[in-house]
């Protein structure tokens, strides 16, 4: 019998190549019906579920298959991974230490466990594991972007660039390696720019098939200084993108516009209030505020403090609202999940966020969330954990907005008129916070802070009761991870060169100006 079970194994084996799903379930079956303890059997049903998107009966397939063979460590990574899926992160990380010292010989599941560890935001503990996969196999080109992807976030800058030149090298058309080069290094000479530009003269590509290459254009002309032609080439991408996206500000203006009036004055002081932060010896830092206006400079002075860690970027409080709310998963919240969540207990999302973040901490009393769009969810936030130490960053409106529009991840900013409009809303949440938290709100001007950085460092640590530390003016020097668009820029000191950059695109940006000043906020803060 057990020749037979060989035989159908390696059947299904060669029917996983071909990905030829019907096949492989179908041995599948024939393997638990000979022998329902073969773990094999059950090892392919879960392939089967996880290639039909179906974590749940994947999950347990796979789980089934290591209670019947603990050593099968191909098992254990393909359920951590599809817990990640499921959102069950502590589980997914408890199965990765318990099996990483085992995948010596498996680059497959070398690449595959170091994609989860990255999902759960520890890519320092994911580098080794990449590593040892491009050993293992050199010459797949999928580990080695895996590879430079996860050295960008741990500011290994040289290693992901050769990488990135090399595949490049292989693959010239790949519009993404050339994006993810161009943020790697600033731009001496035209020579990029020229092959670039070539590419598109020469494939003939619709413009959205060129959005990461448009990116790319714009970057690396602004480092050289020529400023028409680098708007031109960020104009190109937002175009590009909203040809293609289904997205409607007014949506996101409007679960604003709800926050406000759902989480006021009576709803914070009303209900039970949490006990979460008095049972716990941990006390949270939340550094919010619109994505690049220094939400990550923060978070490198204040997590190289002795007494403070970093959870880096994490969307629990999201989840935990979404969880409150009925809705579960992970994404954005809308008008209906905001309702819901605030008639919940308020300890329940404070629970679920601690149960969430756990797996992410060691032993210092306090930890960073720096998940800029926290700034959504500071009422949830301030009512879950009276203690919480709570920072908003403001910087200058026009160069924050231009930050965000040069980017290729804000939904809000492919368009000039939906980041005016957006900026008004979210304007608007943070007065709304500064009436309801007053003190508790701890605001940090982001150009106060690069021009004269230990006087603003020492006034933010004594109002987060921290005595001054000398490593917080050294936080370059801080090897922690860091999932943003500034993962580079904080491994440098602090420097002044992006104050006041949308000057220099400032007829282009003229819109913009004319819209915030028309609702009141000055543009020359």
């Amino acid at each position: 019998m057990q020749d037979n079970l060989t035989q159908l194994s390696q059947q299904a084996r060669l029917a996983v190549q071909r990905r030829d799903w019907a096949s492989v379930a179908m041995l599948a079956r024939k393997i638990q019906k000979q022998n329902k303890k073969d773990p094999e059997g059950y090892f392919l049903a879960g392939l089967v579920e996880k290639a039909s998107a179906h974590p749940k009966r994947s999950s347990a397939y796979f789980s089934h298959a290591l209670k019947l063979d603990s050593r099968r460590y191909d098992a254990a990574i393909e359920l951590a991974n599809q817990y990640l899926m499921l959102l069950r992160h502590g589980e997914a990380f408890e199965l990765l230490c318990r099996y990483e010292q085992q995948l010596g010989n498996s680059p497959l599941y070398l690449d595959m466990a170091a994609r989860v560890f990255s999902g759960l935001g520890l890519h320092a503990r994911a580098w080794p594991l990449f590593q040892q996969a491009n050993q293992l196999q050199p010459d797949l080109d999928m580990f080695r972007a895996n590879l430079a992807a996860c050295g960008v976030l741990l500011g290994k800058a040289n290693e992901a660039k050769a990488i990135y030149r090399s595949l490049l090298e292989k693959y010239p058309l790949h519009q993404q390696n050339h994006y993810e080069l161009s943020k790697l290094e600033r731009a001496k000479d035209p020579a990029h720019i020229e092959q670039m530009q070539e590419i598109l003269a020469t494939t003939g590509l619709p413009p959205e098939k060129n959005i990461f290459i448009y990116y790319a254009l714009g970057k690396e002309l602004e480092d050289l200084g020529r400023w028409h032609e680098s708007f031109h080439y960020y104009q190109l991408a937002g175009d590009a993108v909203l040809k293609v996206a289904d997205y409607d500000v007014a949506d996101d203006i409007g679960v604003i516009d709800r926050i406000i009036k759902v989480c006021n004055a009576d709803w914070l002081t009303t209900g039970a209030k949490s006990e979460t932060s008095a049972k716990s010896v941990k006390t949270p830092i939340f550094i919010v505020g619109l994505p690049r206006t220094g939400t990550t400079l923060v978070e490198r002075i204040v997590s190289s403090h002795s007494q403070v860690e970093s959870a880096d970027e994490t969307f629990f409080m999201q989840m935990a609202i979404r969880h409150a709310s009925g809705a579960g998963g992970i994404g954005d919240v809308n008008v209906a999940i905001i309702e819901k969540a605030a008639k919940k207990d308020i300890r329940h999302i404070a629970q679920k966020y601690m149960a969430s973040v756990k797996y992410r901490l060691s032993d210092r009393p306090m930890f960073i969330d720096k998940y800029p769009y926290n700034f959504l969810y500071l009422g949830f936030i301030a009512k879950a954990f009276p203690d919480a130490r709570i920072i908003y960053l403001r910087r200058n409106p026009m160069d924050a907005c231009f930050a965000m529009y040069k980017q290729s991840f804000f939904k809000f900013a492919y368009s000039l008129e939906d980041l005016s409009r957006y900026y008004v809303a979210q304007d608007r949440l943070r007065r709304h916070w500064q009436a309801l938290l007053g003190e508790r709100l701890i605001e940090v001007d982001y150009e106060a802070l690069v021009t004269d950085q230990e006087s603003q460092t020492r006034t933010l640590l004594d109002k987060l009761g921290l005595k001054f530390e000398q490593a917080c003016l050294e936080f370059q020097h801080n090897p922690a991870a860091s999932a943003s668009a500034s993962t580079l820029q904080v491994r440098e000191k602090v420097h002044t060169r992006s104050v006041n950059k949308w000057k220099k695109f400032a007829e282009e940006l003229q819109p913009l100006k004319q819209h915030l000043e028309s609702t009141g906020i000055s543009t020359d803060t």
